[in-house]
């Protein structure tokens, strides 16, 4: 009866293991549009979708930014200047992407770009800091793929929205994870929605990454800046030393985590080139074995792992 089990569990695995590894053909053919090319995910998929031989059209958001892809890339790759913020200039790099591509299509749509700054006590921010983050992680994304959306269809393609486990789990205050639980949402909806077309929705949850969004330096520089700036009533209450010790904290979680970001391109890669591409990636350690599980635990538990003392 065990030796049954255990054959057959291992015959699960191995017919899991057969339909990851099936790849799409044809892939010099595909177009492929990401997002936040600059730095971080972005720029290290552009360069390996690159490799392979796609075509991608890569928008980063300095001229600087594009001018070093291009050195380090094939002239395949093409770029463009892209504010996700500014609906004229989404509206103005779907018409490129649109005379590129044609009857075509574009096969694949990688949301990436992103911010994280401000993040601090709830109370310690304004409406715009929220709206900052929101409107770069979640309404940029909104916008774009809604652009995008025509030309997606035509090619039964994918799209592959970048969350965080941050959308599974509030670690931190601020707009960051409003903005990933919004992005969780989205790409749900657009699962459901699409679905009937071929297209499949994928969504990326990585786990703590070092790029240029979670640079210790930047965060504490705009922490203190938004502590200085709070009404005296604030710092009464919250007091310095909270506020050291809150800084002290964050700091060192932003310096103590992976480096190896290849792990979250590496998933957003199979997302596009996979015959059977999975619907939520979880890239990362600490996302597969602590943040992920947590998120399916009592909220009563969770909170002694993530409440602020």
């Amino acid at each position: 009866m065990w030796l049954l089990l255990v054959v057959l569990l291992g015959l699960i695995f191995l017919y899991r293991r057969y339909r990851h590894g099936l790849i799409l053909e044809n892939l010099t053919d595909k177009y492929v549009f990401i997002t936040g090319c600059d730095s971080g995910f972005g720029n290290l998929l552009a360069k390996k979708l690159d490799k392979r031989g796609m075509r991608v059209l890569a928008a980063c958001l300095t001229d600087q930014g594009a001018k070093e892809l291009k050195k380090e890339t094939s002239t395949r790759l093409q770029t463009i200047l892209l504010d996700v913020t500014n609906s004229q200039n989404v509206s103005s790099a779907a018409d490129w992407v649109s005379d590129i591509v044609r009857d075509k299509g574009l096969w694949g749509l990688v949301n990436n770009a992103g911010i994280g700054t401000p993040i601090a006590v709830n109370e310690w921010l304004t409406k715009d800091d929220f709206a900052k983050v929101l409107n770069v992680n979640l309404l940029g994304l909104v916008d774009v793929t809604l652009k995008m959306l025509p030309m997606i269809r035509r090619a039964h393609g994918r799209i592959v929205n970048v969350a965080s486990i941050a959308g599974r789990v509030t670690i931190c205050s601020g707009g960051y994870c409003l903005s990933k639980y919004g992005v969780e949402s989205f790409s749900d909806s657009l699962r459901y929605e699409l679905h009937k077309f071929g297209v499949k929705v994928c969504i990326i949850e990585p786990g703590y990454f070092k790029t240029s969004i979670t640079n210790p330096e930047a965060h504490v520089g705009k922490l203190r800046e938004i502590w200085e700036r709070s009404s005296e009533e604030i710092r009464t209450a919250y007091g310095q030393q909270y506020f050291e010790r809150y800084s002290n904290s964050f700091a060192e979680s932003l310096n103590n985590i992976s480096t190896k970001i290849h792990l979250v391109t590496d998933c957003m890669e199979h997302a596009l080139t996979a015959v059977n591409p999975h619907k939520r990636y979880s890239a990362g350690l600490d996302a597969k074995l602590f943040f992920i599980p947590l998120s399916y635990c009592p909220s009563a538990l969770a909170d002694i792992f993530l409440s602020q003392k």
